[in-house]
């Protein structure tokens, strides 16, 4: 199984989340998209355990079944197709987490989240926690 983890999830892994580190565990890949890792680095710069949480983060990153996913072209045509059906549905929701939506589209990941929104986004699948 391929997974992208978003902030949600992987906060709840790090905290020892039993349903996301059963997903972790069995994942042959795990993603994070580039905005996911923007919003973890904001986080860990605000709290009062910054250098604990790069330090947990840079470890997990270290891990051969991990990778950061950039945001491109494609990464882009799938954020707009995103967009317009979920505001031709009425449904938004915020804008990170459509991009983050647009990575699993485009590489055909599951979606780990804390998040029932994500479950208003046709186009992926989301694991809700």
């Amino acid at each position: 199984m391929r997974i992208l983890l978003d902030t949600s999830a992987y906060s709840a892994f790090m905290r020892g989340d039993q349903k996301s580190a059963e997903i972790v565990r069995e994942a042959d890949e795990i993603c994070l998209s580039i905005v996911t890792l923007g919003e973890l680095k904001a986080g860990a710069a605000r709290g009062k355990r910054q250098k604990k949480n790069d330090s947990e983060l840079k470890e997990f990153l270290s891990s051969p079944r991990v990778r950061v996913l950039p945001a491109d072209m494609d990464t882009s045509e799938c954020y707009s197709a995103i967009l317009i059906r979920l505001w031709e549905a009425g449904t938004p929701i915020p804008t990170n987490d459509i991009w983050i939506a647009a990575s699993a589209m485009q590489h055909g990941l599951r979606l780990v989240t804390g998040d029932h929104h994500f479950e208003k986004v046709a186009q992926i699948i989301s694991i809700v926690l």
